[in-house]
């Protein structure tokens, strides 16, 4: 039998209820690995606690609403669990790869970040049937998994989550599009709080902070990078390319974005 303290559980009431605020367990300091007599929490039951718990409940731009796939649809949470479990069950430090903020039909849609359902089939492994969506930086990010070796190998080293852990979304001409968290200054000097201490429970998570890997090279790097100069949370962050300007913008020469990732990874 395995004994787990304030550790929620994939699926149940307290794991995806609606109360899942920053209770003082989802802090960064009660994340770090605890050593039980009968159970060792896997990095799996850390990213899901953090999962059943984040919530902003702060105040936002007018027109601009949070997205918090993980309260919002159960298929999300299961998806998140077979993902998890899968890929995470065990206790080895994971290097962190930061992207911006969930979008719609990535992270948004399967709760797995740059994974849509068709590559959460195909490149995981995870079927999935309820559901369908397209994201192309999904696309290029499971190209350059296969690329470097496949979903087990690459989930074995890297774990990938966002500077801001929940997305936006803002409605335009009756559609809601995606919104990014410095897309205003508005916005992102109302998250910054909540930014800062979702790095430090994401660096308690992957249990490593020498190097992070920032998707994006423009204004997601300029500030992951200066938070970083103010409370040094990593040694080096090292920017890549957002797999979505790939996609939309050089996608002819993707090839040479994905050695770029596999240079850098040092592969």
């Amino acid at each position: 039998m395995r004994f787990i303290r304030d550790v929620a559980q994939p699926g149940s009431a307290l794991a995806w209820g609606a109360r899942g605020r920053w209770f003082e367990s989802s802090r960064p300091d009660s994340l770090n690995t605890v050593q039980f007599s009968y159970y060792t929490l896997t990095i799996a039951d850390k990213i899901l606690h953090f999962l059943a718990k984040v919530e902003y409940d702060g105040a936002l731009p007018d027109g601009i609403r949070m997205m918090n796939p993980y309260r919002e649809n159960e298929d999300i949470r299961e998806i998140c669990s077979s993902f998890y479990r899968k890929f995470y069950n065990d206790d080895q430090p994971r290097e962190l790869i930061f992207g911006i903020n969930p979008g719609r039909l990535g992270a948004g849609a399967t709760g797995i970040p740059f994974t849509d359902t068709k590559r959460l089939i195909d490149g995981c492994g995870i079927q999935q049937d309820k559901f369908s969506t397209h994201e192309p930086s999904s696309v290029f990010i499971y190209e350059m998994i296969k690329a470097y070796g496949g979903a087990e190998n690459f989930y074995r080293r890297f774990y990938i989550n966002s500077v801001c852990p929940l997305g936006f979304v803002k409605v335009n001409a009756g559609k809601p599009i995606n919104y990014n968290y410095y897309d205003s200054k508005e916005l992102e000097s109302a998250v910054r709080d909540f930014i800062i201490t979702n790095i430090r429970t994401q660096i308690a998570i992957a249990g490593k902070s020498d190097i992070c890997y920032c998707l994006g090279t423009g204004k997601n790097y300029h500030y992951l990078n200066k938070l970083n100069s103010q409370f040094h949370f990593f040694r080096e962050i090292i920017p890549l390319e957002h797999p979505r300007y790939i996609m939309q913008y050089r996608s002819k020469t993707k090839d040479n974005y994905i050695n770029d990732y596999l240079r850098k990874f040092q592969v």
